[in-house]
């Protein structure tokens, strides 16, 4: 671990990490690093490269916590100032595609020639290699080949893209985050650096081995809202309330489903919900009409906090507003700007919002001087227009 290094909140504090800016995976990852206290810098372009969705600074959530430095990549300057900061770091994470930072100098032999101890982390759509490694795709296209995106719907419809959750998030940022720690905690015994290889095929894979699991063991139908956790049965499953709002309900084992019962007055004839799969849509329909007979907030003042596993359905205005999110301070508000509170939660070296996100080179100076570049040097660096 590098020495030097400026103070932050959270559990990471003391490591120094570079972010090559980018979409997606990439800078989920690296705020959840800096929410934990690593001191993360964000490598930008000196030029919009009109990726993703265009956003003001103070709506690009993901790059907060971290400052901003402009280089250009395509000057020889601006590479080795790269490389400057490169050793003085204790990992760098990319999200190019394969191949991209080999061309500009900055693969990771050329990287661990100046920091042995340098972890390499990569996120890419399909892995470092493959047929398909160098193609172009987004989040659905990394979900469906790994049988995710079939799995998400309604019966005799088409899939549903349930979001960029999956791959970006889930098999991708999150998977690099996990990736970067245990190799940096690898390094503290080994004194060597290495790559992780971050695909977000193979990341949701991994979010699937359950259902991969259940399936084998032919308790798994690859038929859309034909399974317990899919919307086929009717205890695990989302309703629409008088006052055209949504619930959710989660009865799956026998003891919540027999409080979801005696709660909302439902028989179910012969009690064959949980054996009989054949029953589910019997029993749907009579739930709809049940659950229509009272409001939202009333189907909350008689489920909600009881073990019949059930929560209302909320949109991104109310989920800040809910008592509970509040006391746990699930979300927080920066620049009038709610978004969410950093997680997970510890105990002696609390995360924290490091910083509202910075405009494109906004830190550049501050930070190069940080990382030990000298007043000359900077000065230098902008006459040649290699930093922004």
């Amino acid at each position: 671990m590098s020495t030097n290094k400026k103070t932050q909140n959270g559990p990471l504090n003391g490591f120094r990490i570079i972010e090559m800016a980018g979409i997606g995976p990439n800078p989920m990852c690296a705020m959840l690093l800096a929410d934990m206290g690593a001191e993360v810098i964000r490598i930008d372009r000196t030029v919009d490269a009109g990726l993703g969705i265009a956003l003001d600074r103070k709506y690009r959530v993901l790059d907060r916590s971290r400052p901003s430095v402009a280089i250009d990549l395509k000057k020889p300057e601006g590479i080795q100032t790269v490389l400057k900061l490169i050793a003085g770091a204790d990992a760098l994470i990319e999200g190019f595609r394969p191949g991209v930072m080999e061309r500009l100098g900055l693969g990771p032999e050329k990287c661990m020639e100046v920091n042995p101890k340098l972890v390499f982390g990569r996120v890419t759509g399909w892995g470092q290699y493959g047929s398909l490694a160098k193609s172009a795709g987004h989040d659905i296209n990394y979900i469906s080949l790994v049988g995710a995106c079939h799995s998400i719907g309604h019966d005799g419809e088409p899939p549903v893209p349930p979001l960029n959750l999956i791959g970006d998030f889930g098999g991708g940022g999150m998977l690099l985050a996990v990736g970067v720690l245990a190799a940096l905690l690898e390094s503290k015994s080994s004194g060597q650096g290495q790559v992780v290889d971050a695909a977000m095929t193979d990341g949701t894979a991994t979010l699937m081995a359950a259902l991969y699991g259940l399936y084998s063991a032919g308790m798994w139908s690859d038929l859309r809202q034909n399974n317990i956790l899919d919307g086929g049965a009717h205890f695990y499953n989302t309703y629409e309330t008088k006052d055209k709002k949504y619930i959710s309900i989660a009865s799956i084992e026998h003891k919540f489903y027999e409080i979801l019962k005696e709660l909302i007055g439902y028989e179910d004839q012969g009690n064959l919900a949980h054996k009989n799969k054949e029953s589910w849509s019997a029993n749907k329909k009579e739930l709809i009409e049940i659950f229509k007979q009272k409001t939202r907030d009333e189907w909350c003042e008689l489920l909600e906090g009881t073990d019949v596993c059930y929560a209302p359905v909320l949109n991104l205005r109310e989920a800040p507003e809910h008592p509970h999110n509040k006391q746990r301070q699930t979300f927080t508000e920066i620049e009038g700007v709610v978004q969410p509170s950093p997680s997970p939660r510890f105990s002696r070296t609390p995360s924290t919002i490091q910083s509202p996100p910075s405009e494109i080179g906004e830190n550049t100076d501050q930070v190069l001087k940080e990382w030990g570049f000298s007043s000359d040097e900077i000065s230098n660096l902008k006459d040649k227009q290699a930093i922004g």
